[in-house]
C-alpha cells in the first residue's frame, strides 16, 4: 500500500501497520468496553441506584453526581495530556500507567455491599472512569498511524463494534452464570450462581468490578506487544512543559481552523446527550419497572447485539458517504428513541397518546409498556456505537499525524467539557421535580443542538469553507 501524506508538509506517514497491530489495537476497544457495559451502565450503576441504598431517587441523583465530577475532571485535563503525549512520543506508558489505575479501582467494588457508605463506590467510580477515558485518549491517538484517512472510518466502526462484542460476551456470562433472581436464587439459565455468589448481598453485581478489571488487563497485553507507537520524544519533565505550551497554543490555532473548531462544539453538545443516555439510561429503566439485575443485564445485551451489526453497517456507511453523514444518522435516531423512552411508563407510551395495557403476562418484560421500551431501546443499539465511533474518524480524516495527539485530547475535552451539564441538568431537574423521567427529556436538548450545528460544519473538517 502506497504512504499517505498525513502531516501536511509533503512527508509521508509511516506504512499501514501490520494485520497483527491493526488486531492488537482493536483489541484494547474489546478490552475497555466491559467496564463501560457491565459497571457503568448495565450492571453496577442500576444496582448503585436501585438496591444499594433504601433511597433510589437520591441514589440516581448521587450515580449522576458521580459521573458530573468525573466529567469534569476529564475535561480539564485531558488536553493537557494529549499535547504531553505529542512531545513525549509514546503512548503505551500513559496508558500502563492508567491501566494500574483502573484495575485497582475496579477490584475494589467488590465491597460496595448494601448498606455501606456510598462515598467509596462513588471515589473508585470516578477513579476507574478518569483512567478509562484517559486510555482512550492515548489509544485514539495512535489510530492515525495505523491505516490511510480513506480507512479510518472501517477501523473505527469495527474497532466499536468489536468492543461492543467483548462487553456483551461479558454481560451474558453475568446474567446467564452470575446474577440471580432475589426470589429464587437462580440465574436466566436455572442455574446456582458460579463462585456460591449471594444476589442478596449484591455480589452479582459488585462482582463486575473484579471480573471487568481481570478482562481489561489480560486484553490490552496485545496491544503492547504488536501495535507500533510513536517513537519515544521528550523526556517526561520536559514534555509536559512543552505539553502545556502546546494546550496554549492549539486553542489559539482553533481561531483559524474554523471547521474543526465547528465539529469540536458540535460534538461537545450530542457527546452530551449521547453520554448522559448511556450513563442514565440503565438505572432509569431500573428505577421506572423496577428490573433486577437479570432484566438490566438481558437489555444490555439486547442492546449490545444491535450495536454490534449497527457498527457493522455504520462502518460501510461512513466509508462510502463519509462520517458526517453516518452521526447525522445516528444522531436523529437517537432523538427518536430518546424521545420514545421519556414518553414510556406503565401503562402508556407517547405520552398517553398510545394507552397501554396494565397486565403483567409473566416472566421477563411481562408488560407493554417495558416491550416499548425495549424496542425505543433497539434503537439507541443502532446508533450509540456509529455516532461515536464516527466521531472518531471524522477527527483523524481533519488532522495531521504529527497533532493526533493534542487534537485527540481536544477531541477528548469536546467531549466531557460540558458533559457534566448533561448529568447536572438530569440531577437538578430531578431534584427539583421529584420525576427522573422529565430530568431524562433534556438529553433531548443536546442531541438535537448537536446535529443542528453539525450539518453546518464542513467535512473533513479542515476544508476550506466557500
Amino acid at each position: 500500500m502506497s504512504r499517505i501524506d498525513w502531516t501536511g508538509t509533503g512527508t509521508p506517514a509511516p506504512q499501514k501497520a501490520s494485520e497483527k497491530g491493526i488486531w492488537s489495537w482493536m483489541l484494547f476497544d474489546w478490552a475497555a468496553q466491559p467496564f463501560f457495559t457491565v459497571v457503568t451502565t448495565f450492571i453496577f450503576g442500576p444496582y448503585f441506584v436501585s438496591r444499594l441504598t433504601d433511597d433510589p431517587v437520591s441514589a440516581q441523583a448521587m450515580w449522576s453526581n458521580m459521573a458530573t465530577i468525573s466529567s469534569v475532571i476529564i475535561a480539564l485535563l485531558s488536553p493537557i495530556l494529549g499535547s504531553i503525549a505529542d512531545q513525549s512520543g509514546a503512548r503505551k506508558p500513559w496508558i500502563a500507567f492508567f491501566a494500574i489505575i483502573k484495575v485497582v479501582s475496579l477490584f475494589g467494588l467488590w465491597f460496595a455491599a448494601p448498606g455501606s457508605p456510598v462515598v467509596y463506590p462513588v471515589v473508585l467510580m470516578i477513579l476507574a472512569s478518569i483512567a478509562a477515558e484517559f486510555s482512550i485518549v492515548f489509544n485514539d491517538s495512535m489510530m492515525p498511524r495505523l491505516v490511510g484517512k480513506d480507512e479510518v472510518g472501517k477501523l473505527s466502526n469495527t474497532a466499536w463494534g468489536l468492543g461492543y462484542l467483548g462487553g456483551m460476551i461479558v454481560l451474558i456470562a453475568v446474567v446467564a452464570l452470575l446474577a440471580a433472581n432475589l426470589e429464587t436464587g437462580k440465574t436466566l439459565l436455572g442455574l446456582d450462581p458460579l463462585f456460591g455468589l449471594d444476589p442478596r448481598t449484591g455480589e452479582d453485581a459488585r462482582v463486575t468490578g473484579p471480573i471487568s478489571a481481570v478482562w481489561y488487563l489480560v486484553f490490552i497485553i496485545p496491544m503492547f506487544l504488536f501495535t507500533p507507537d510513536a517513537a519515544k520524544g521528550l523526556p517526561l519533565a520536559a514534555a509536559v512543559r512543552s505539553g502545556l505550551r502546546q494546550v496554549r497554543s492549539t486553542i489559539g490555532e482553533l481561531k483559524n481552523r474554523r471547521g474543526i473548531l465547528k465539529f469540536l462544539i458540535a460534538r461537545m453538545i450530542y457527546q452530551d446527550g449521547v453520554n448522559g443516555l448511556l450513563i442514565l439510561g440503565g438505572a432509569f429503566a431500573a428505577g421506572m419497572f423496577g428490573w433486577a439485575t437479570i432484566e438490566i443485564g438481558l437489555y444490555g445485551i439486547i442492546l449490545n447485539v444491535v450495536a454490534i451489526f449497527g457498527c457493522v453497517i455504520a462502518g460501510r456507511v461512513d466509508h462510502r458517504i463519509g462520517s458526517k453523514a453516518t452521526i447525522l444518522i445516528s444522531l436523529t435516531l437517537l432523538l427518536l428513541a430518546t424521545g420514545g423512552i421519556v414518553s414510556t411508563g406503565p401503562g402508556y407510551t407517547l405520552f398517553g397518546l398510545l394507552p397501554m395495557s396494565m397486565a403483567d403476562a409473566g416472566g421477563l418484560f411481562g408488560t407493554a409498556a417495558e416491550k416499548a421500551y425495549i424496542l425505543y431501546g433497539l434503537l439507541i443499539g443502532l446508533a450509540f456505537g456509529p455516532v461515536q465511533a464516527s466521531s472518531r474518524s471524522y477527527l483523524a480524516r481533519s488532522v495531521s499525524l504529527q497533532e493526533a495527539g493534542r487534537y485527540f485530547g481536544i477531541y477528548a475535552l469536546s467531549g466531557r467539557a460540558t458533559s457534566f451539564m448533561a448529568t447536572l441538568f438530569f440531577s437538578l431537574i430531578t431534584y427539583a421535580t421529584g420525576s427522573a423521567r422529565i430530568g431524562m427529556a433534556t438529553l433531548v436538548l443536546f442531541l438535537a443542538g448537536g446535529l443542528i450545528l453539525l450539518i453546518a460544519t464542513p467535512y473533513p473538517a479542515d476544508r476550506k469553507q466557500a
